[in-house]
């Protein structure tokens, strides 16, 4: 039997081939499966060429998987694309009314259009060709049905023809794999678990976490891929005292999260890298007042329009110096779905803390993928608001070498939110000895966070991994292979970017070479360990996809090796 069964839907943007992925990753997990999916399309509404991945195992689930073990094609484009992805001995199952594969000793071809009208229910083509991986890999298709039944069951009067047509349809898939007589090895039987799971996607996790953090308002500017953030909170963030609202640009956003965050609210927005380049002057204004608030930048490729819908790792720079000057912004970069709860709550706390701004940096691999993760313990949840000033001291908000209380206006003490240079009463100056003590002051602030926690595995090593945020699972999986072989390579990771834990930075110093897989071009983690005094080395990749687990292995191997 098989641990881990890895599904690619291939075809056009609209075929369903991202929703057929989704629908067998949510049937698995209700039948107690670890899944974990990822899809990846162009950026146009409808065509061109996209796929959907989902990974089921018996086991839990660090990447979506390098290698499949059925192909699921709706045209030759996506046969010819993907097939190099299929591992020796996988599955092939297309649509027959397509295209031909010539030799199909290991195809499956479904006239899945037609069977579909013949099913009563011509949307159910994706449901006919589930219906065949689910008999070639062993997965229960009574588990499927009563999946069908749940999520198609919403009170309306065409539900049951609905449930009927695609429960008829993927019998008829599962039919069409028998006569094939084609098969791979079963799935293990779905592992029992002690504490409750749900299955959830990234953007979901990170908008759960920042409500169970506190959040009040949360104010954006559709953008991919972060649009989805903003329209759960249109969806959820309801009730006394809470506000969401979409703003006519990005500019318009941070503005209204910094007069928000002035008022005395916990405020939150989501955003993209070319959102985040418009807010840099509001963000400078925010760190310069003092003023707390969190910016979700969902990465994506760049610059410029660059890959809207695709993965990347490539604003951490921005993250740190959004404005102009001397400033350096907190970043807390998840590296899982379950991380992205958890973070959400840490950066509010943060930004309440030092009062100022924080950059929760996500990226489209992380939010758009969903997963299986435990069900998140609240009893945990820690959380921190501003300490309010009560007026004692007076007009001087900003006096002292660190974190002074906040006065709310309407409240004790008098408020002067002033962009310009300014002593401790707010005033503007612009006298040198006075720019250098608010200097100072500012940067003093972030000593308030050095809270991080982080990840260690055999810390005697010279060489170590150190990857960071969505390149956690791929940098994990490689890093066990590697250990099982015996080589000798340390394990660090922290999602608290800036500033690192401190004994984390000083072990890192300690260390020969610290290899750092990003995706992207310049290596941005790395040249700032550099600049912190750690050897750090850059394993980069910019294709838009995750890190392949084996090819990651290889470059640490010879890395290793070369050292």
């Amino acid at each position: 039997m098989s641990k881990n069964l890895v599904v690619r839907f291939a075809g056009e943007g609209g075929q369903g081939v991202v929703g057929g992925a989704e629908l067998m990753a949510q049937a698995a997990a209700q039948g107690g499966y670890h899944v974990l999916t990822f899809s990846t399309f162009p950026s146009q509404i409808k065509g061109g060429p996209a796929w959907g991945q989902a990974r089921i195992s018996s086991e839990p689930i660090l990447t979506p998987g390098d290698y499949l073990d059925v192909l699921v094609c709706q045209n030759q484009y996506a046969y010819d694309t993907n097939l190099p992805d299929l591992r020796e001995g996988g599955l092939v199952v297309y649509n027959s009314e397509e295209f031909e594969i010539a030799d199909n000793s290991r195809a499956i071809g479904i006239a899945a259009d037609r069977m579909a009208r013949e099913a009563g229910n011509p949307l159910a083509s994706t449901i006919i060709m589930i219906g065949a991986v689910a008999q070639a890999a062993g997965v229960s298709v009574s588990a499927l049905e009563a999946f069908i039944e749940k999520r198609w069951t919403r009170g309306r009067a065409s539900d049951a023809a609905i449930i009927q047509g695609n429960i008829n349809a993927l019998r008829m898939g599962v039919e069409e794999a028998k006569k094939a007589g084609l098969a791979l090895e079963d799935l293990e039987p779905a592992p029992s678990h002690d504490i409750p799971r749900v299955m959830i996607r990234g953007f979901e996790a990170s908008a759960l976490g920042a409500m169970a953090g506190g959040v009040e308002s949360f104010i954006g500017y559709p953008i991919s891929p972060a649009t989805t953030m903003l329209v759960y909170m249109e969806q959820n963030l309801t009730g006394a005292e809470k506000f969401v609202g979409q703003a006519s640009s990005e500019i318009e956003a941070i503005a209204s999260l910094v007069g928000a965050g002035y008022s005395g609210r916990k405020v939150m927005t989501s955003t993209a890298g070319p959102g985040l380049s418009l807010m840099g002057e509001g963000l400078g204004l925010a760190w310069m007042a003092e003023i707390p608030l969190v910016i979700v930048d969902v990465q994506r490729g760049g610059p410029a329009t660059g890959l809207p819908t695709k993965t990347e790792q490539s604003d951490f720079i921005m993250a740190m110096n959004p404005g102009h000057g001397d400033m350096s912004v907190p970043v807390i970069a998840p590296g899982t779905t379950e991380e992205a709860f958890w973070a959400s709550i840490a950066a509010l706390n943060w930004a309440e803390r030092y009062q100022g701004p924080v950059i929760l940096l996500s990226e489209a691999a992380i939010a758009e993928r969903a997963q299986d993760i435990p069900m998140p313990d609240l009893s945990k949840v820690k959380v921190e608001s501003r300490t309010v000033s009560g007026g004692a001291m007076q007009n001087r908000r900003y006096a002292g070498d660190s974190v002074s209380p906040f006065p709310v206006p309407g409240g004790p003490g008098a408020y002067v939110a002033n962009g310009s240079e300014h002593d401790e009463q707010g005033d503007t100056t612009h006298l040198p000895d006075i720019h250098v003590t608010m200097t100072n002051r500012r940067f003093r602030k972030l000593e308030v966070l050095s809270d991080g926690t982080f990840e260690a595995e055999n810390t005697g090593s010279d060489i170590v991994v150190l990857p960071w945020g969505g390149s956690k699972g791929s940098a994990r999986a490689a890093w066990e292979q590697l250990q099982a072989e015996g080589v000798n390579v340390g394990w660090y990771y922290t999602m608290f970017l800036n500033p690192l834990p401190p004994t984390l930075l000083a072990e890192l110093k300690t260390k020969k070479k610290v290899l750092v897989p990003e995706l992207n071009y310049m290596g941005q983690l790395a040249g700032h360990l550099r600049s912190l005094g750690v050897n750090a080395e850059a394993i980069t990749q910019y294709t838009g996809l995750p890190f392949k687990v084996s090819d990651l292995k290889a470059e640490i191997s010879r890395r290793v090796q070369g050292q």
